[in-house]
């Protein structure tokens, strides 16, 4: 279950990554289309590696493979960053946690042509991992909406693409070769944003003008984070069996938990940063989903 752990430490850090991430939406790099452009350039830097990874130029149908599944995971973000920007976290949060798993299954379903399905236990853990995510993300005044779900559910498809292209990829490369390929899938995809949209180039212009050293700094750090989160996330994939690919995208609900204490820990310095947030009921219904999540994890180990 190594893989388990290895997932479970990757959303720990994309905990704090999509912290950073909703502050610089929010206003430093308002343009969802930019800050995918930025992240997916950013993944060439990646080709320092290769001369110490073993790296290797395979066949063309697993280059293919592997620039797909890039590609795929850098459209994806596009897709959840829009969704950040046009609405609230509470509602695209809990509607991409709950849509992942259930197009992973499917998708695995599809390919493996029914080969690759989970115990009776481990779909159960699957679940109650599912029914966590949403349930610690969701708020009763802010509920999913049409538009916020319809935008949500494009998102959590093409994540899903990825999460099963990318596991192809490891069963037919190894880590390191494969997870460079797939960046540079990144790479391309951000490049045809670049290329193919003369207002994503302006856009890009315009805020790498206005775009300041702090602003900079914080965003180069916060991918650094992110590129550790996302080297252990394609690890998990790369080492839990197909099957198992979707209770990775299922464990999400470990990162809102982590979401969670991060945010009670600066409520400690900063009261205000939860206020009205904070009531018996809202209690209750955290605690219920950490329940759900904990007892899911525990299936999973058992």
């Amino acid at each position: 279950m190594t893989w388990l752990l290895v997932a479970i430490l990757s959303y720990f850090l994309l905990a704090i990554v999509f912290l950073v991430d909703k502050y610089l939406l929010g206003g430093p790099i308002p343009s969802p289309k930019v800050y995918a452009f930025y992240v997916g350039m950013l993944g060439i830097l990646i080709l320092a590696l290769a001369p110490f990874v073993g790296f290797f130029v395979p066949g063309p149908s697993q280059i293919l493979l592997s620039l797909l599944a890039g590609a795929l995971f850098i459209y994806a973000l596009f897709w959840f960053y829009k969704a950040l920007q046009l609405f609230e976290a509470s509602r695209v949060v809990p509607a991409v946690g709950g849509i992942l798993p259930l197009f992973t299954f499917g998708l695995i379903y599809l390919v493996s042509l029914g080969e690759e399905i989970l115990s009776f236990s481990k779909m159960i853990a699957s679940l109650l991992l599912i029914s966590g995510s949403v349930l610690i993300t969701l708020k009763k005044e802010k509920l999913v909406t049409q538009k916020s779900l319809r935008i949500s559910a494009i998102a959590a498809f093409f994540l899903a693409l990825y999460f099963v292209s990318a596991k192809y990829v490891y069963l037919a490369l190894p880590f390191w070769p494969g997870f460079i390929w797939i960046r540079m899938g990144g790479v391309l995809m951000a490049l045809l944003f670049f290329l193919f949209a003369k207002e994503i180039r302006k856009e890009i212009f315009e805020q790498k003008v206005s775009l300041k050293k702090k602003t900079a700094g914080v965003f180069l750090s916060n991918q650094a984070l992110g590129a550790g989160a996302n080297i252990l996330q394609n690890w998990a994939i790369a080492l839990a069996p197909l099957a198992f690919v979707a209770v990775i995208s299922a464990l999400q609900g470990v990162q809102y938990v982590f979401l969670l204490i991060f945010a009670v820990l600066l409520s400690l310095k900063s009261p205000q940063i939860l206020k009205e947030e904070i009531s018996r009921k809202i209690l209750f219904q955290k605690v219920i989903a950490i329940l759900l999540i904990a007892g899911g994890l525990t299936l999973l180990v058992i």
